[in-house]
């Protein structure tokens, strides 16, 4: 199959299961269509699903991925021993671990084609990424508490893991509660990534976006439990600082002291 016939298939099957967008029209154009696939996934409640429908899915994922560039930890440059910063698509990155900041409901973005980092993540790793979540909650019994952490594999994303971390919402003016709520999330993601022998681990800014974290302070604390960490334990994990946005790759490059070119 092309991708276009991956793509359409992925479209109809998705729509047999949405009895109101019943009739609906396929676009024509490929923008369209893949935005129409985006917010169908984004919208799939975790259920079941063929094992035809995988086969097809993940051949499309990863070959969009593919398609996108994956980046390889081993042709990043360390700015300082076992730390790297880089500027890009989190999906895209081919290392042991990446970081998601999930929300409490852990199961992901449901938000049609919304930017945040929760929805790329689970719309690229596909379906079996929300089962698997649903999952963990449903053994879990309540939903995910501020300042942890979850694994789970990353299907078809290049890493091997994801840790779905929830970090803490500002409302207002910053309090010592949530430094210490995001403190934790850090030291929770280093610790189950320990507990799993991942040799590395991508850390998006967690809680910066939606949940209202400033920028500046969010990165200090990321900086300082991870080289505590390293220290403390002796442990020997590589971190990648991975930015979005021109903001936090400054904020970074400053806090980290790199005065030559860094890996965009």
């Amino acid at each position: 199959m092309t991708q276009k016939e991956r793509r359409v298939y992925l479209i109809s099957e998705l729509l047999k299961e949405q009895l109101r967008y019943e009739g609906m029209e396929i676009p024509e154009d490929e923008d369209g269509q893949k935005r129409l696939l985006r917010s169908l996934f984004n919208i799939r409640m975790p259920r079941p699903v063929s094992q035809e429908f995988l086969t097809v899915q993940d051949a499309y994922l990863q070959e969009e991925t593919r398609r996108k560039g994956i980046i390889d930890l081993a042709d990043l440059q360390p700015i300082q021993e076992g730390i790297y910063l880089w500027q890009g698509d989190i999906t895209t990155l081919r290392c042991d671990a990446i970081v998601n900041a999930a929300n409490s409901q852990m199961l992901g973005c449901f938000v049609p084609c919304h930017g945040c980092i929760d929805n790329a993540i689970h719309t690229f790793a596909g379906v079996q990424l929300r089962l698997a979540c649903a999952e963990l909650m449903r053994r879990q019994g309540h939903e995910e508490e501020t300042g942890g952490a979850k694994i789970t594999p990353a299907f078809n994303l290049p890493c091997r893991y994801v840790l779905h971390t929830v970090g803490p919402i500002v409302q207002g003016r910053l309090t010592k509660r949530d430094e210490k709520m995001l403190a934790s999330c850090y030291r929770a993601c280093l610790e189950l990534a320990e507990q799993n022998r991942v040799k590395n681990i991508a850390f998006c800014c967690i809680s910066t976006g939606e949940f209202h974290f400033p920028n500046e302070k969010a990165a200090e604390i990321a900086l300082q439990i991870v080289k505590d960490f390293k220290a403390q334990l002796h442990s020997e994990i590589e971190v990648i600082f991975n930015v979005f946005k021109e903001t936090d790759f400054n904020i970074y490059r400053a806090l980290l002291g790199a005065n030559g070119p860094v890996e965009k």
